[in-house]
């Protein structure tokens, strides 16, 4: 589960500490990692949580920690790619020269995903990548996908939510045509107040952003706004429920998508051409400097028997 270390990420890790499931957290402030174990073990006294380093905003980052989970030889059966950044006020770049959003919140999962593929496949995961509403409003921009030449911090996001989407419906169908055995799907936990709304906005700001005390007020007033206990039901829908399948959207019942309970949404219309989808995918394996290959059945098996 990436982004656990605070916000809904934090939320979820503990709803399925409580289930029961042996948690790998990868963050990038290890500090507030073990903050969240902490919080975690104090709901779930003896609950199996490991912290991993990771920067989605480096891609050697991300490969360094999919060595480490090799290395641990343990099959994955859920993957929940949820960790991102949003908003920043001014045009900000990866490690490696991609624009935050768009790095960050797809490429760097992207990378994650693909490098993990073998230890997905023997455990036959569920592959649930957060996406938000704000996918419905998402272009991408092919012609300056980077945003080199205009950031708009909102259209930067929106596009990287797409992204999200579009990725977590094609893995699911490119698992099926291969026999991959993974289903994927992409869920949004609504606006669900988080610090989210804080640390993007701000980033790079002399005055602290006005968008977090709105979002407060507004949840006090329980206008369009959620508590995370509230946000993080479709997400765990998603990556748990036998009733939500691959190739699916989840996300709240309530007006307009801000607030409610889990349900399946209809796919937005910016996610719909299958040709974006493809063109996305073969541009971000590029990117990300991975190829999604499928695991030989047999490193499969091993990997399953040693995990019994």
């Amino acid at each position: 589960m990436t982004g656990a270390s605070d916000g809904v990420g934090l939320g979820v890790a503990e709803r399925l500490a409580r289930a029961g499931a042996a948690l790998v957290l990868p963050v990038r402030n290890l500090g507030k990692g073990a903050a969240a174990v902490e919080r975690i073990r104090g709901a779930v006294p003896d609950a199996a949580v490991a912290v991993r380093h990771v920067d989605l905003a480096s891609l050697g980052s991300v490969a360094a920690l999919a060595q480490t989970l090799h290395d641990d030889g343990r099959p994955i059966h859920i993957l929940v790619n949820n960790a991102g950044v949003m908003a920043p006020p001014t045009r900000h770049t990866t490690e490696d020269g991609l624009e935050l959003q768009f790095g960050t919140n797809h490429i760097g999962h992207v990378a994650l995903t693909a490098r993990l593929l073998p230890l997905l496949q023997a455990g036959r995961a569920r592959v649930t990548t957060v996406s938000s509403s704000a996918a419905r409003f998402g272009r991408l921009g092919w012609e300056d996908l980077q945003a080199e030449r205009r950031y708009s911090p909102v259209r930067a996001y929106n596009a990287s939510k797409l992204a999200n989407l579009l990725f977590g419906l094609e893995l699911d169908r490119r698992s099926r045509d291969g026999g991959w055995g993974i289903t994927s799907n992409v869920a949004h936990p609504g606006t669900t107040l988080t610090n989210l709304y804080a640390s993007g906005p701000n980033l790079g700001r002399r005055r602290p952003s006005a968008q977090q005390a709105i979002m407060a007020r507004l949840a006090r007033w329980g206008l369009f706004v959620q508590e995370v206990h509230a946000g993080v039901q479709p997400i765990l829908f998603a990556a748990t429920s036998p009733d939500a399948t691959g190739g699916r959207l989840y996300g709240p019942d309530g007006l307009g998508q801000f607030t409610g309970a889990p349900t399946e949404l209809p796919i937005y219309r910016s996610a719909l051409e299958r040709d974006d989808a493809v063109r996305l995918w073969e541009l971000s394996e590029r990117l990300a400097d991975v190829t999604f290959t499928a695991a030989d059945p047999e490193q499969t098996e091993a990997l399953r028997r040693a995990a019994e």
